[in-house]
């Protein structure tokens, strides 16, 4: 079963609907499976305030680069500072508070102090031929059992080189599944064909890329506002800004208009300190739009204001659509 995330990732620059403003399925592709099955209503799904994000069990944060866990907010109870991970058995994912959790406030005048003091990035001093980004996604798709009670959530890894004419390789690694506890993983184990992944990391898959047109992104604000997509709302200019920035080496000056275009959108809330699953301190914002019952974050390093994370997390019933994460962006000559 292939997301819509996932699939775009794996597509790449190729992806024909790449700059195209997609909204939510009537339906989700969980309700018509279980509509095609015949199946009862999925029930007993646990509920968990929508505002709440998970950060990776003490036990595994240390290894965060190198592991994934399960992407549904399992287990109860939220430490009291954004940046301290609750304690959790194996590869439980837990809860942890925003720094502001209830009432946020407005997005803008954080944006605009953030982009008057941000500093070079390691890569505003560096040179090459090809625009170099290395990223993982997780929870597209979190699979659920008919039943409600066994889940697991795919996961891959994406390194990119790309020059300005397009050409390069991406390489793509599918992940190990993750599971919430013990039993999903036995439920999924034992339905053989149906599980959904391998034990283990496969080798990357490599392919070519196209040549294309990459023109670098402007730092005028009426020119930037027009390819975040702004007049479409908050929902869209963050997947645009996710977009931008794992396309994208962004220099400096970008990234302070970048910060400037979003604190006059309409609808942002400050979330403040937060902690990516990459063990990473950044600061958030966050958008949510109760007509399409989804959340939209973007996390940002709070000295340079590259985006270090973002999220698509569907609010009713709570899960987290996907998360992803950008691990490293670099200018290079070398590929691979």
């Amino acid at each position: 079963m292939f997301g819509a995330e996932r699939t775009r990732t794996l597509l790449g620059p190729a992806d024909p609907a790449r700059h195209a403003v997609v909204g939510p399925p009537l339906v989700s592709a969980r309700e018509l499976i279980d509509r095609a099955d015949a199946t009862e209503t999925v029930a007993g799904r646990r509920r968990v305030r929508p505002t709440r994000r998970v950060v990776l069990a003490a036990g595994t944060l240390a290894v965060a680069v190198g592991a994934v866990a399960v992407l549904q907010p399992f287990g109860e109870g939220a430490p009291d500072t954004p940046d301290e991970p609750a304690a959790a058995a194996g590869l439980v994912l837990v809860p942890v508070a925003y720094q502001f959790d209830a009432d946020p406030p407005a997005a803008g005048p954080q944006l605009r102090m953030l982009a008057d003091k941000i500093k070079d990035a390691a890569y505003d001093h560096q040179s090459g031929r090809y625009m170099y980004h290395h990223s993982k996604l997780w929870g597209d798709p979190v699979m659920t059992s008919a039943d409600g009670r066994h889940h697991v959530a795919f996961a891959s890894e994406t390194k990119v080189w790309q020059a300005a004419d397009g050409t390069g390789n991406q390489a793509s690694s599918q992940l190990e599944p993750q599971y919430p506890d013990q039993e999903s993983r036995d439920y999924w184990e034992r339905e053989g064909s149906a599980r959904p992944a391998a034990t283990g990391t496969p080798a990357p898959s490599v392919i070519p890329l196209p040549p294309r047109e990459l023109r670098p992104p402007s730092a005028v604000p009426s020119e930037l506002r027009e390819l975040l997509k702004v007049e479409y709302g908050a929902g869209a200019a963050s997947k645009e800004v996710s977009t931008l920035y794992g396309r994208y080496v962004v220099p400096r000056a970008t990234r302070a208009a970048v910060l400037r275009v979003l604190a006059d959108v309409p609808g942002f809330r400050w979330r403040g300190q937060v902690t990516d699953r990459a063990g990473r301190h950044g600061v958030a914002v966050t958008f949510e739009d109760r007509e399409h019952d989804q959340q939209s974050l973007l996390i940002f390093d709070p000295k340079t204001g590259e985006l270090l994370a973002d999220e698509l997390l569907t609010l009713s019933p709570v899960r987290i659509s996907s998360y992803k994460v950008i691990l490293d962006t670099a200018w290079t000559d070398r590929v691979g």
